[in-house]
């Protein structure tokens, strides 16, 4: 209790240095904790993107671009998949159930996703989740829309609002639906995946939109809204489609099958498997973070060291008049390590107290831009090991100006003149 004492009061007349040295430790704990954050939140979210799905079956390219565009709503299929064979894989008999999946137009930077009504059944993601609507409910006519959570938000839709789909990932006007515009018939609860920022219509939608159009552009003739109904609004192909089966036990036998597949080139992907490999090809970016932030540690603990160093020899009478009065070397040591132990324990109070802050700021943002939920949730036993290996760090280093204290002598002290 003395040496706490002792600790605090001399610490009291350097409160400018102390001060500076906690903020520098204060943002090495805050960035070490948000990197893990955003490291857990991001992977969690991206795996819980998709669930109970076990195929994923579009045309012949990379798993990881296959995933992308289906799942993730980013870039481009090679090519289509023909209504004929999507029938044909959905119509045999280990097939439980079919997700067809039709990208290539946008509303206002939003994915807009042709699909049928099986979508709202079968689509899992997180722990087996289905989905559900926050007001609405599923699509039924052809120009009926279901809008993701942050689709609604950001546009501020309502239900029985009108949508105007654009033609291609643009939003000119020359290149938009909009002599067929979209009602609003459901919004679905926030899901944390892309699902989120994508605009649901059913298939027929899409082909009624497309019938006056011609190879990526608008025909001589324009035909309206109630005009484009009298045409058969069957697909003539789709992007992609997801699969469950009826036995997981025959995943890749029909993968097999699929991806040899004589009639046009196609790919089955296992989406819990492409996950992990496309989460290992970006894992190289979390660690650079934490490499960035470990020099930041690196760099308040050098200046702790140096503040430290600087003050010693400010501190000689004082050390030897400790050892004057009976204090041991090993009771200077301590006292150094004590200090030392109170600087960085403010630093990663402080520190977490302004990773909670920046989590309460950036978790709406960061939710609405990425789909990744950053709750401010207690630490984790890593991220309680980051804070010890950070004090663990700072007593290591305090060590050194400790050690120098207890090689002073108590005449070296005293011959100092005041």
């Amino acid at each position: 209790m003395t040496l706490l004492l002792i600790a605090l009061k001399s610490a009291r007349f350097r409160r400018t240095s102390i001060v500076l040295t906690v903020i520098a430790i204060a943002i090495s704990a805050t960035l070490l904790l948000g990197v893990d954050k955003v490291r857990k939140e991001s992977r969690a979210s991206f795996f819980n993107t998709v669930s109970q799905t076990d195929l994923i079956v579009g045309a012949r390219s990379s798993p990881t671009n296959l995933l992308l565009y289906s799942v993730f709503r980013i870039g481009n299929a090679t090519n289509n998949v023909s209504w004929e064979t999507y029938e044909e894989f959905a119509d045999r008999d280990e097939v439980a159930w079919t997700i067809p999946i039709s990208l290539g137009d946008s509303h206002r930077g939003f994915r807009v996703m042709g699909t049928s009504s099986d979508y709202f059944d079968f689509y899992r993601y997180g722990n087996k989740k289905l989905l559900t609507f926050d007001s609405g409910d599923r699509f039924e006519g052809v120009y009926d829309a279901v809008l993701g959570a942050d689709v609604a938000r950001d546009l501020g839709y309502d239900v029985g609002d009108e949508v105007v789909i654009s033609h291609g990932l643009t939003s000119a006007d020359f290149a938009g639906h909009d002599d067929k515009p979209f009602t609003v018939v459901g919004i679905l609860d926030r899901t944390g995946t892309p699902v989120d920022r994508t605009v649901h219509v059913s298939l027929a939608g899409i082909e009624a939109i497309h019938v006056d159009w011609i190879d990526g552009s608008r025909s001589g003739v324009q035909l309206d809204a109630e005009q484009a109904l009298r045409f058969d609004l069957t697909p003539t192909s789709i992007t992609a489609f997801m699969v469950g089966l009826e036995n997981r036990a025959q995943t890749f036998t029909v993968q097999r099958e699929i991806n040899d597949y004589q009639a046009e080139p196609l790919s089955a992907i296992l989406p819990g498997a492409t996950l992990s490999e496309f989460w290992r090809t970006i894992s190289p970016v979390e660690q650079i973070l934490f490499v960035i932030s470990g020099f930041v540690l690196v760099a308040g603990l050098l200046g702790m060291l140096t503040t430290i160093l600087s003050t010693l020899n400010e501190r000689r009478r004082e050390i030897a008049v400790l050892r004057a009065i009976g204090a041991r070397g090993r009771h200077v040591v301590l006292l150094i390590v004590l200090e030392t132990l109170l600087v960085v324990a403010a630093g990663c109070v402080l520190g977490i107290g302004m990773l909670y802050g920046l989590l309460a700021v950036a978790r709406p943002v960061v939710a609405r831009r990425y789909g990744v939920d950053l709750a401010a949730t207690w630490l984790d036993s890593t991220q309680l090991g980051i804070i010890g290996g950070v004090i663990g760090a700072a007593v290591l280093v305090a060590l050194i100006p400790a050690f120098i204290a207890y090689r002073r002598s108590i005449q070296d002290g005293l011959a100092l003149k005041v």
